[in-house]
């Protein structure tokens, strides 16, 4: 019909802008962390805050906004959406001036000459700035909390978000023919799949801009974007995502409550189907959509209904693995640019390219293509377990080849690798200057080696200005002319050679198992009744978000903190962004806890293929104790 498929484009619509601005916010996260000189586990907070704002509301819209005019509450969603996207761009233009630890002269006319092996003086020159004097004292210093604001405007989009996914995808799936449900959900997924490829690409290319462009001389600025100092515009993209989640909002205010129902939609389920459902007589009379709403007969029947759906064996082990299963992937996603930038020493730019053009239409391509296998061959919900459980297994055993595509630590002296007698940062060659050792001011000698400032090289001149700077009669370089210049060594041969291989098996890996996507979704909404299709879905999203999407940034972002080598320094002291990582032990960390995840979401997917060897309750209650004792097992292992 001409209204369902308007519906269709406009929920795809919906899905596109949600998902832009949640990637391009994951596209950020080196960008936000240097920014407001925050670690990790803290972006996770902020990253999490999302589902915060999820969690507050999805239970009430799910249950109520069924009963009420659908499209119209998903259309006030987007509106906040919107306003909370506008919101995280905020401190922008309420921050001062992004400055840099830096002691390169700005410009040819710069009267100083700036040695950079001071005697007697520990302090390192502050980049360029346009600020008119000094900072007022670190009592004004504004970026210790402005990252307050990018989380409160995120809980927004969390808000917003909550409707959108189980009140568009249980208004599809009310008013299509059963079997061309399954195609036309897949098609809203692809598209909610093809959003990141733009969020991503809008990531690319803000990060290749300097934050604050158009108030700064670009000639004046020592660093590029491959360094641990730079910020890219990130407000920028925020102003772009929200404008499109603003449009968004409009076609759904045209749209009717309800659309006729199909004929075919009237007949009686199907055996298999019907036996997954387990009627409870306190649902007999439950609300049409077309029905006038009474709130006190709705809040009445919540907990009975609750009760109903959480007695369905099936949907509760469903429930159960993919909370496992979003613990892992929410994990990987958040933070593979980052990866990619850390362990293979890519630009920030570069990894949001490539996740975009690469990886991220690897995933949509495996979703569509799971919603036609489903069309094309029938398969029933048992044949859908089975599909997802073939998917799972094999993306398992494939991803164990990340671990073979290591990549050696970058060459840090005093860090990484030695100075000529022992590996500090102080040093025979240097301990004539008093250097600062917590600033990060890399240059690269002629021997390779980076030093983490060229006061830490024993470089005693300079001359030139910006990125042509070279410092030279540095005591530490004990090769050729005792020279260094400005960023770090590029030398990681087995790092480039090794980066196409993980990138080939990262696509092939998220083609497989983004394959069960739509057919493990079909399967939780076809084992419930049609009338509790909504509550289905938003209290799966609650869990899932609650028990994965919030905690899995953070713990992810504490393990990859525990690698770091180097820490940055705020502006008033105190431990700010990490500056180099292990590479090898960030490897190790981040794998074997995707992996670790990844096995138990196997384990359960096999135990729904054999639900019929399950369907006794006492049964059913050992196995319900034993996935959450798995879960809770594995959490414990994690805090140890």
């Amino acid at each position: 019909p001409p209204l369902l498929f308007m519906f269709l484009v406009a929920l795809s619509f919906a899905y596109f802008a949600k998902a832009l601005s949640g990637s391009y916010m994951k596209s950020t996260i080196t960008q936000l962390e240097r920014r407001f000189d925050i670690p990790s586990y803290l972006i996770g907070v902020i990253d999490g805050s999302f589902e915060i704002g999820n969690l507050l509301v999805i239970a009430f819209v799910s249950y109520f906004g069924a009963k009420l005019h659908r499209p119209k509450i998903i259309a006030i969603g987007c509106l906040l959406m919107s306003l909370g996207t506008f919101l995280i761009a905020l401190p922008h233009f309420i921050i001062g001036r992004y400055k840099f630890e830096t002691s390169i002269r700005s410009s040819v006319n710069s009267s100083s000459n700036l040695s950079p092996c001071p005697v007697g003086s520990g302090v390192l020159a502050t980049a360029p700035s346009t600020t008119a004097g000094p900072s007022s004292g670190c009592e004004h210093e504004s970026r210790l909390s402005m990252w307050i604001y990018v989380f409160l405007g995120n809980i927004l989009r969390g808000i917003g978000e909550t409707p959108v996914q189980p009140l568009g995808i249980s208004y599809i799936d009310d008013h299509a023919l059963e079997e061309n449900a399954a195609f036309y959900i897949g098609c809203v997924q692809t598209i909610s799949v093809i959003g990141p490829v733009f969020g991503y690409l809008l990531g690319s290319i803000c990060a290749k801009i300097y934050v604050d462009i158009g108030f700064v001389n670009m000639e004046s600025i020592s660093i590029t974007p491959g360094d641990a100092r730079w910020v890219g515009a990130w407000w920028l993209g925020y102003l772009i995502a929200g404008l499109i989640t603003l449009l968004s909002a409009v076609p759904f205010w045209f749209l009717p409550k309800s659309l006729p129902l199909p004929e075919r939609r009237l007949a009686k389920y199907s055996p298999e189907r019907t036996s997954f459902i387990k009627d409870s007589p306190l649902l007999e009379h439950k609300y049409q959509a077309d029905e006038p709403a009474n709130f006190l007969e709705m809040a009445k029947d919540f907990l009975p209904t609750l009760r109903s759906l959480l007695g369905n064996p099936v949907y509760f082990l469903y429930l159960c693995i993919t909370i496992i299963q979003f613990n892992s992937l929410i994990g990987m996603v958040t933070y593979k640019p980052k990866y990619i930038e850390q362990h293979y020493g890519q630009s920030a730019s570069k990894a949001n390219f490539l996740m975009g053009v690469i990886n991220i239409p690897a995933v949509a391509l495996g979703m569509f293509s799971g919603g036609v296998i489903m069309k094309k061959f029938k398969l029933s919900i048992m044949g859908a377990a089975k599909f997802a459980l073939g998917t799972s297994l094999l993306g398992y055993f494939l991803s164990l080849f990340f671990f073979t595509m290591g990549c050696e630590n970058a060459s840090v002296a005093g860090i990484t690798s030695l100075y000529k007698e022992d590996k500090y940062l102080l040093a025979s060659c240097n301990t004539i200057c008093d250097c600062p050792r917590r600033n990060w001011d890399p240059v690269c000698g002629e021997n390779g080696l980076t030093y983490i400032s060229p006061c830490l090289a024993g470089c005693r001149t300079s001359h030139g200005s910006g990125m042509d700077t070279v410092f030279e009669q540095c005591s530490c370089v004990a090769v050729g002319n005792h020279t260094a210049s400005v960023g770090q060594c590029n030398n990681r041969d087995s790092c480039h050679r090794v980066f196409p291989y993980f990138l080939a098996l990262s696509v092939i890996t998220s083609f497989i198992i983004s394959l069960g996507g739509t057919p493990g979704y079909m399967l939780l909404i076809r084992c419930i009744r049609p009338q509790l299709k909504s509550l289905a879905l938003g209290f799966h999203t609650l869990t899932t978000r609650t028990l994965a999407g919030i905690p899995a940034p953070i713990y992810f972002g504490a393990i990859i903190d525990t690698t770091c080598l180097k820490w940055g320094q705020k502006k008033c002291g105190g431990r700010g962004a990490c500056r180099i990582y292990n590479t090898t032990a960030y490897r190790y960390s981040a794998h074997l806890s995707t992996l670790h995840l990844h096995a138990y979401y196997s384990v359960g997917v096999i135990l729904i293929n054999n639900m019929h060897l399950l369907w006794g309750y006492g049964y059913w209650f050992r196995v319900s104790c034993m996935n959450l004792c798995m879960i809770y097992c594995y959490c414990y292992s994690e805090n140890m």
